[in-house]
């Protein structure tokens, strides 16, 4: 990266300085290079004599004056200089910019990639939704956020593996069983209430018709009554009971399974898919949970306390502790948390572990940290991101959505409304700690007010050009880059090789927009240079040189498009 290479640069000019005695020697912070975001003011820019002017009692333009006598820039500078109050600039030679085309065009698809990551194993868990109904706007968030990220650690060198962690077991499946099996009854003609904590929307009638038309009624109460009844000749009321609880039940592991198909269909709809669907039941059948709590007992981590087993995570640098048994002998939710990060960790041994939650997780973080250094992991190892939430509007008005009222936009009538590329990029064009506001209005149109129209007709006018090319038969491939030297020309070139730089920062930041942003910038760009410089034109030598340009152009493009999986069409 040509950064570090300014950086070091800089260290190097001031290390020389402190030598001779120019500066005096104090401790020398993180140098950072920054691109102005004017073009006046070069393509790098330090503020290092800023950052050191307080320590060496200097001005920063004298600071800049000293540094500056001792550099050596980089082959690819063709020029330094200083500005008000205190900044080194650097602009790019003009002849090094044009080369980088065909180092693009020589990449092709793999432009951008580099080995930042040396095959280090990363598990990205997001997602993970209760199975007990389909997925809604907010889910949507997670899971582009998720797999966008997924794609560009992959093009960083890193070795990932997408989960999603089913919550199969526990109180919420147990309220979606009875949930269902009410509304079971109740679509056959009996009079059943549905349980105070069940799941009221529609989606649960639906599927419970869905399941009639399967199986019939079975799963009735008179046809369980009669079997348990024949079978075991219990009593009438037992029976009865009993009956409840075995239809309940069956018909749960019915409905689980086809809400976790629908899961899966919803999220192919917006292309994620996962490597891995990990039960958490599993946890417990596999001894897991037993081995990660016996782990924590050996390192006098957990005590007990109102008939309840606590982990002591104020021992941890926590605020308080946390139960991890409850008085009635069941794991709580933190617990199972606690045995599947165990697995992550020491048994399936990733380096990295990345989750991805809700916002209503965010009291979550500190103990499950706590809970990692206890089970004897460097809690930096966890990475956690906080998704915030998504608000859904038509121009002013504002969606609401509530999941147990049964008032509910899933993320599915949100693909079929405003298509797969709009949604993904929408939920990715703001930071996850930052809620929302997704303009359905805005997302449909068809003009350049929409940024995902505006760049995918980037990449299809493109693709005109190039076919344009090919009917004239042009073989462009001999292209002089030299020729490239209008200020469209280089200001796009200075656009496209920032894309390394870019899949860099999201990785290092975890913040995939800055891929939305650095597209809609780089379609920008593209559209001015077209409207000032004719492609195909008289100039066969030119011609060639631009269909080069416009080639690059086209693989950048497209590769930014891909890594948020979104499509790059040839024609709109």
């Amino acid at each position: 990266m040509l950064k570090k290479k300014l950086a070091t640069c800089l260290q190097q000019a001031v290390i020389k300085a402190q030598q001779e005695g120019s500066l005096v020697t104090v401790t020398l912070p993180e140098v950072v290079i920054e691109h102005p975001q004017n073009p006046e003011h070069g393509d790098f820019a330090s503020g290092l004599p800023l950052k050191l002017a307080r320590a060496m009692k200097m001005p920063p333009l004298a600071i800049a004056e000293k540094i500056a006598e001792h550099i050596s820039p980089p082959a690819e500078i063709d020029k330094f200089f200083i500005a008000s109050p205190g900044f080194i600039n650097f602009t790019l030679r003009d002849d090094w910019l044009a080369k980088q085309i065909e180092s693009i065009l020589a990449a092709g698809e793999s432009y951008g990639d580099f080995a930042l990551g040396k095959g280090n194993r990363v598990q990205l868990e997001f997602v993970s939704v209760n199975p007990t109904g389909p997925l809604h706007v907010g889910h949507g968030r997670g899971a582009v956020l998720g797999s966008t990220l997924a794609n560009v650690l992959a093009a960083a060198g890193y070795s990932v593996e997408k989960e999603y962690y089913l919550n199969d077991i526990g109180s919420q499946i147990d309220a979606f069983n009875r949930s269902l099996y009410a509304r079971y009854q109740q679509c056959l003609g009996r009079e059943i209430s549905m349980p105070p904590d069940g799941y009221r929307g529609s989606y649960m009638i639906d599927l419970a018709k869905e399941i009639i038309r399967e199986q019939g009624d079975r799963f009735s109460l008179s046809c369980k009554e009669k079997k348990l009844h024949y079978m075991s000749g219990l009593g009438e009321g037992e029976s009865s009971l009993r009956a409840e609880e075995e239809a309940s039940s069956e018909l749960g592991k019915i409905g689980l399974e086809k809400i976790i198909s629908s899961i899966k269909q919803d999220l192919k709809l917006i292309n994620v898919e996962f490597d891995i669907w990990f039960s958490e039941k599993s946890l417990y059948h596999n001894k897991q949970y037993y081995r990660a709590m016996e782990l924590l007992q050996k390192g006098a981590y957990v005590t007990k306390k109102d008939n309840a087993i606590w982990f002591e995570s104020s021992a941890l640098g926590e605020d308080k502790d946390n139960v991890l048994v409850r008085s009635d002998g069941s794991p709580t939710y933190f617990a199972s948390d606690i045995a599947y990060h165990y697995n992550k960790f020491l048994e399936r041994k990733f380096d990295t572990v990345i989750d991805i939650w809700g916002a209503d997780h965010q009291g979550h973080v500190p103990r499950m940290k706590a809970a990692i250094k206890a089970l004897g992991k460097d809690p930096q190892q966890l990475k956690i991101i906080i998704c915030q939430l998504v608000t859904l509007r038509r121009g002013e008005e504002i969606i609401r959505v509530s999941k147990r009222s049964g008032d509910i936009v899933t993320l599915r009538e949100l693909v079929d409304e405003v298509g797969p590329d709009a949604c993904r990029f929408f939920f990715l064009s703001r930071s996850a700690d930052s809620q929302m506001d997704f303009d359905i209005e805005l997302a449909k149109k068809q003009s350049a007010d929409n940024p995902v129209y505006y760049i995918q007709y980037a990449h299809a006018r493109i693709a005109s050009i190039l076919r344009l090319a090919k009917q004239r038969e042009i073989d462009y491939s001999q292209g002089d880059v030299s020729l490239l030297t209008t200020t469209p020309e280089l200001t796009l070139i200075r656009r496209l090789i920032l894309l390394p730089e870019i899949i860099e920062e999201v990785v290092n930041t975890l913040q995939p927009h800055h891929l939305p942003y650095y597209a809609q910038d780089l379609a920008t760009v593209f559209h001015s240079f077209y409207k000032q410089c004719r492609v195909v034109s008289q100039d066969e030598a030119l011609t060639k040189a631009r269909l080069k340009l416009v080639r690059a152009t086209q693989i950048v493009l497209a590769k930014t498009l891909h890594l948020m999986c979104m499509a790059a069409p040839e024609r709109m």
